[in-house]
């Protein structure tokens, strides 16, 4: 029960924060010994509730939350503790609604043996039409993935795509090694450690202007949209600019983080510092960078 809660909290804190990241390196070795067929400690189903906060939110390169707080409410039905369909709420500090927008996600995972498994998952944020022109547009995320055990190093890699007018790939390759502390307080508690690498990768595009001025942005995403039609605005005044594009691919992004979770028969509280460093300049839209720390709590009902 103690590692099915543990299952979940990284499902949910992946779908929530970056919808990549399906499952850890304990995880997998977890779900061979618990999922694989109806033997002792399978769960056919569980259900979750939960909730947290985090300082911002960070998705594919940009801040969802406009550099503002977020909490979150959640429930999610587990079946075999490889299969999860979650709803989420989201409240920003600094929008009027009491759920700025919702996020649904599926997500599924599969261990074939101790160091090797796949996983995939599908995400869709709706955003409270109130907020469309400040926030995002909604939109629905995919991705799958492919995850490694070295025994002192897990890899997952990832490529995932947002469904839209433009759509935009993206992949990712996160190192990670988990470890945990002995059990306490008589066997039914313990803290675990995951830190982690993550790459993005992705499109972006180079700008040139008639004045020598050289802009590079990742292409746009239902969130990330062209500003000012190609004029570039200065001091409340608008100059007319001639812009050359050429599409380049490469390295987008480098986070850095150190999830920690204190784990019981039936409830995780989690607590994640994390560094953000964008490689692209985007003098429009910067991307998100600097520290950022997220908490979570979540309950196993059943």
């Amino acid at each position: 029960m103690k590692r099915a809660a543990y299952i979940f909290s990284v499902l949910f804190t992946a779908s929530l924060l970056t919808g990549q990241d399906i499952a850890a390196q304990t995880e997998l070795k977890a779900a061979v010994t618990d999922s694989a067929g109806a033997g002792p400690g399978t769960s056919w189903a569980s259900l979750y509730a939960g909730g947290g906060y985090g300082s911002n939110m960070i998705y594919l390169g940009s801040t969802i939350s406009q550099d503002n707080p977020y909490g979150y409410a959640s429930l999610s039905f587990g079946f075999r503790d490889k299969l999860f369909a979650s709803v989420s709420a989201v409240n920003l500090t600094s929008a009027d609604p009491l759920a700025a927008f919702y996020i649904g996600s599926l997500t599924w995972s599969h261990p074939f043996n101790d160091w090797f498994d796949v996983s995939a998952g599908l995400y869709h944020y709706r955003v409270d039409p109130s907020l469309t022109d400040t926030l995002f547009a909604s939109f629905t995320y995919g991705d799958v993935s492919l995850g490694f055990d070295w025994n002192i190093l897990y890899t997952k890699i990832s490529a995932g795509a947002v469904f839209s007018e433009e759509s935009q790939g993206f992949y990712q390759i996160r190192n990670s090694r988990y470890f945990e502390t002995p059990d306490f307080f008589r066997g039914k508690a313990n803290i675990s450690f995951d830190p982690y690498v993550n790459l993005m990768f992705g499109n972006f595009t180079e700008i040139t202007s008639t004045q020598d001025t050289v802009h590079y942005y990742t292409v746009p995403s239902p969130y990330r949209k062209w500003r000012n039609n190609g004029n570039q605005t200065t001091s409340g005044s608008t100059v007319n600019t001639d812009y050359s594009y050429s599409d380049r691919f490469g390295l987008l992004e480098i986070d850095f983080g150190l999830p920690v979770d204190f784990n019981t028969g039936n409830m995780t509280i989690g607590v994640e510092p994390s560094y953000v460093i964008p490689l692209y300049d985007d003098t429009f839209y910067p991307g998100a960078k600097g520290f950022v720390l997220s908490a979570s709590v979540i309950f196993r009902i059943f």
